[in-house]
C-alpha cells in the first residue's frame, strides 16, 4: 500500500508539474521529479528492491506519457536510478535540506547525462545538441531545489504507513534507509 500510495502522490506531482510548467518563461527546465521519486524509493526499498524498482518504472512510464517523451525513456532511467539509490543506501545517510539538495542534483545530472547518452544512441538527439548540456545543469539545479520538498512530502507518505510508532518517528523525522 505504501508503494501505491507513492505512485498516486507522484502522479499527482506529476500532473501538475506537466500542466503548470508550461506557463513558466523557462519552460523547457524541466525538474526531473520522477526521477527524485526513484531516488527516494531506492533510498527506502528495505531487503527486497523489485517492488520499489516496478514502482519507479511505472512512476517513469506516467511521466512519459505527461510529458511527451519517447515512451520508456524515464521510466527506464527511473528504473535505474531506483536501482542504483538501493545498492548505496547502506553508504548513505541522506538528512537534512542541504544534503539532500546537493543529492538530487547529483541524482538529477547522472539521469540527464544517461538520457543524453541513450537519445544520441537512438539517433534523436538534434544537431546542435550542445545546448542540450546547458539545458542539463539547469534543469539539474532545478530538480536539486525541488529535492528537500519532494523528499519530505514521500516521507509524510511514508509516516502513514508506519506500523509502529518507531517508524512513525523515523520517516517523519526524515531517517531514510
Amino acid at each position: 500500500m505504501r508503494l501505491a500510495a507513492q505512485i498516486v502522490v507522484a502522479y499527482l506531482v506529476l500532473l501538475v508539474l506537466s500542466a503548470v510548467w508550461r506557463l513558466f518563461p523557462w519552460s523547457e527546465l524541466v525538474p526531473d521529479i520522477a526521477v527524485l521519486f526513484a531516488a527516494y524509493l531506492g533510498l527506502t526499498a528495505r531487503e527486497k528492491a523489485a517492488p520499489s524498482v516496478a514502482s519507479a518504472v511505472f512512476i517513469g512510464y506516467l511521466a512519459d506519457l505527461l510529458f511527451g517523451t519517447p515512451a520508456g525513456l524515464i521510466a527506464f532511467c527511473s528504473g535505474l536510478t531506483c536501482s542504483a539509490c538501493h545498492l548505496i543506501q547502506g553508504r548513505l545517510l541522506v538528512r537534512g535540506s542541504i544534503f539532500t539538495t546537493v543529492f538530487s542534483c547529483l541524482v538529477a545530472l547522472a539521469t540527464g547525462v544517461l538520457t543524453i547518452l541513450i537519445r544520441s544512441l537512438a539517433g534523436l538527439l538534434p544537431p546542435g545538441w550542445s545546448g542540450e548540456l546547458g539545458t542539463l545543469v539547469l534543469s539539474a539545479l532545478i530538480t536539486g531545489l525541488l529535492g528537500p520538498l519532494v523528499f519530505r512530502t514521500c516521507r509524510f507518505v511514508d509516516s502513514r504507513f508506519a506500523r509502529t510508532r518507531r517508524e512513525r518517528d523515523a520517516a517523519a523525522s526524515g531517517m531514510i534507509g
